[in-house]
């Protein structure tokens, strides 16, 4: 009951009509962001954070927003999936298996149309599951000290390579960059400065806004610019989308694979750094295993576009739970999120819920309006997210450079800052060149100055005994889970990858 009625508040905050048209807004924006190839959650989110914050907008409403954007994201990476066999972002490849030969059928509304509904179930199930979940971490996470925090935050260093990933190495290059980047500044136990260079604009450190929306949206423009994805605009005019409603049949024969996969896919969400490619992956894998007797999935079947596309939204939903009850993102786009948090003077963990109901349980109610809004705007918008994919590079890429531009310089008013946000986006695009994920910089960026400040306070405390980190069965669980995290991906990693490369393969390319 107690839930219930914090519910019910959150309902209260977010029933307002400044935060209903946020939702709306950032719903149509989402959807859009994530129609198009490459951009995805991450950047669609990064990309309008300047939006956010220019214009002025409290905690509750900012989060609102964004967070918005992030479920519209999910919800519009199928659009280019299913019509072009490009999918949005990385989640989104399990959906071409299924969605483009539906589309060649003749068939993609219908396709589109349950996808939608898929993504719905997913989010749905999942936001109930963050209601139920995350106190319960609280009640947890209330148990740890310095010492357990700096082994959750090693847990998520070491596990937010993921386990798609294939090569770990890269990752510990950029988690350990990331945390090079923290250091720079006043150091504020002794006040001597470091790595600033006697550059005085770097003594408050860097950032991370910056950082994120150089990372992030300035370093999709220079791939934008250099591979110019003129395909998207040449397919995108014959496309036909057809009936946009699902037979009531094939809503029933797809209804329990929604609903497994968005148990699967929610456990994957909340898993540090699994995310929605994995939810994607083994909701997709499992369906295939259970219900493909007729060997159907990879021609067509609506299953095999239900399945990864509730098991990618349900890990969405699911990713919220570590980031908002611990402070440890479970994806890319919710370190994002966690930036904002931040730079809104709101601490995520354990005395979030106590400190800050308002902004928890506001959120929590605004996404269940996003997934209502988006089902509703989905299905009978097609045709103008569709549209969408007509925009050619050069007309759009100018537009998120100059969102940048202004947005940070509206933050902080210092040309500085641009300059440092441009060296991030040349940075970014760099390391996307050599394969070099980007969200472990983010992250250490956002978690060194408390890692190194739980570690201090730890050694410390014990005066100067090292092993007072692995003194407590929570902190040594938490090491353990962190090696297995960081060792699994070697093993499994290239397999999964491998796996998803031969569906692919075996369906047609995947990306054009």
């Amino acid at each position: 009951m107690e839930l219930l009625s914090s519910l019910g508040d959150g309902f209260a905050v977010a029933l307002t009509w400044q935060n209903l048209g946020l939702a709306l807004l950032g719903c149509f924006l989402g959807t859009i962001m994530g129609a198009l190839p490459g951009l995805g959650p991450s950047n669609g989110v990064a990309i309008l954070i300047p939006l956010a914050f220019s214009l002025g907008l409290g905690a509750t409403p900012a989060l609102i927003l964004l967070t918005s954007v992030y479920y519209g994201a999910m919800y519009g990476g199928r659009i280019s999936s299913i019509l072009l066999n490009i999918p949005g972002d990385e989640p989104a490849m399990m959906t071409c298996l299924d969605g483009y030969p539906m589309a060649q059928k003749g068939m993609a509304g219908e396709a589109l149309a349950i996808s939608g509904i898929a993504s719905f179930v997913g989010s749905f199930l999942a936001t109930w599951g963050l209601i139920l979940l995350a106190p319960q971490l609280v009640k947890i996470a209330l148990l740890f000290g310095p010492a357990e925090y700096f082994a959750l935050f090693a847990l998520a260093f070491m596990t937010l390579g993921g386990v798609s990933s294939t090569n770990q190495a890269k990752s510990a290059f950029a988690a350990a960059l990331g945390l090079g980047l923290a250091m720079i500044g006043v150091d504020t136990q002794t006040g001597v400065p470091r790595f600033t260079f006697g550059e005085v604009h770097l003594y408050d450190g860097l950032d991370f806004l910056v950082a994120i929306v150089g990372l992030f949206a300035l370093s999709e423009v220079f791939i934008f610019l250099e591979e110019r994805h003129g395909a998207a605009d040449a397919a995108g005019r014959k496309l036909t989308v057809g009936r946009l409603t699902p037979p009531a049949a094939m809503v029933k024969e797809c209804t329990p694979t929604m609903l497994r996969s968005s148990f699967l896919g929610f456990l994957a969400g909340v898993l540090p750094g699994a995310g929605a490619s994995l939810g994607s992956f083994i909701s997709y894998s499992m369906e295939k295993r259970l219900v493909d007797r007729k060997g159907t999935f990879g021609k067509g079947d609506p299953r095999g576009v239900a399945a990864p596309e509730a098991g990618n939204n349900a890990a969405a939903g699911g990713a919220l739970v570590p980031m908002l009850a611990l402070g440890v993102p479970g994806s890319g786009t919710t370190a994002v999120l966690l930036a904002v948090l931040l730079s809104l003077n709101i601490t995520p963990g354990p005395l979030l819920f106590a400190n800050n109901p308002d902004v928890v349980w506001g959120l929590i109610a605004a996404l269940f309006i996003a997934n209502f809004m988006l089902l509703a705007m989905n299905i009978p918008m097609v045709g103008i997210f569709t549209r969408v994919l007509m925009v050619p590079p050069r007309i759009l890429m100018p537009i998120v450079a100059m969102v940048s531009f202004v947005g940070i310089y509206g933050i902080s008013g210092s040309t500085f800052d641009l300059l440092v946000m441009i060296g991030f986006g040349i940075m970014g695009w760099g390391l996307r060149k050599l394969d070099v994920p980007l969200v472990p910089i983010i992250l250490g960026t956002l978690l060194g100055n408390a890692m190194e400040n739980n570690l201090r306070r730890a050694i410390t405390i014990d005066n100067g005994n090292w092993f007072t980190l692995i003194d407590s069965p929570l902190s040594i669980a938490l090491w353990a889970f962190a090696i297995l995290g960081f060792l699994l991906p070697i093993f499994v990693g290239r397999m999964v990858k491998m796996r998803m490369r031969q569906r692919g393969d075996a369906e047609g390319s995947v990306i054009d």
